[in-house]
C-alpha cells in the first residue's frame, strides 16, 4: 500500500484488509502519490488518499476486503482495479462514530469503469 506520511486513515484501513482477509499489507511512504496514481492508472475522477497493488490489481481508496477477495475470486475481464474515489464517512478506515455516507465501488479497465459494488 503506498500512502502519504501526512495520512491517519490508510493504516485503519490496512488493518481492516488485514484482520477480514488475513493478508499482509506492507506499506509504502517513499514514492509521491502522484506519481504512484499516474503509474498505476488510477483514473482521476476515482482518486483516494492511499494506493494498492494486489495480485496484479489496482486498489484504491477505502475499497471494503470483501469486495477485494471477490474481485480475485471473480477476476472479471478487463477489470484492472476497484476503487472508492474520496473518503466517504462510514467505508473501512473512514468509521466517525456511526456516521455515513452511501458511496460505490467502482470497477475500471479499458472499458471504461462500472458500479462493482454500492453501499448506503
Amino acid at each position: 500500500m503506498f500512502r502519504d506520511p501526512g495520512c491517519g486513515c490508510c493504516h485503519q484501513w490496512a488493518d481492516h484488509v488485514r484482520g477480514q482477509m488475513q493478508a499482509e499489507v506492507q506499506t509504502r511512504e517513499d514514492v509521491p502519490m502522484a506519481q504512484v496514481k499516474a503509474q498505476m492508472g488510477v483514473p482521476g475522477d476515482l482518486v483516494s488518499c492511499h494506493t494498492m497493488e494486489a495480485d496484479g490489481y489496482v486498489i484504491e481508496g477505502h475499497v471494503p476486503a470483501s469486495d477485494i477477495a471477490r474481485l480475485l475470486r471473480e477476476r472479471p475481464e478487463g477489470v484492472r482495479g476497484l476503487a472508492v474515489a474520496g473518503m466517504p464517512l462510514g467505508s473501512p478506515g473512514m468509521e466517525m462514530g456511526g456516521r455515513s455516507q452511501p458511496y460505490q465501488v467502482i470497477a475500471f479497465g479499458d472499458f471504461g469503469q462500472r458500479v462493482f459494488a454500492s453501499y448506503e
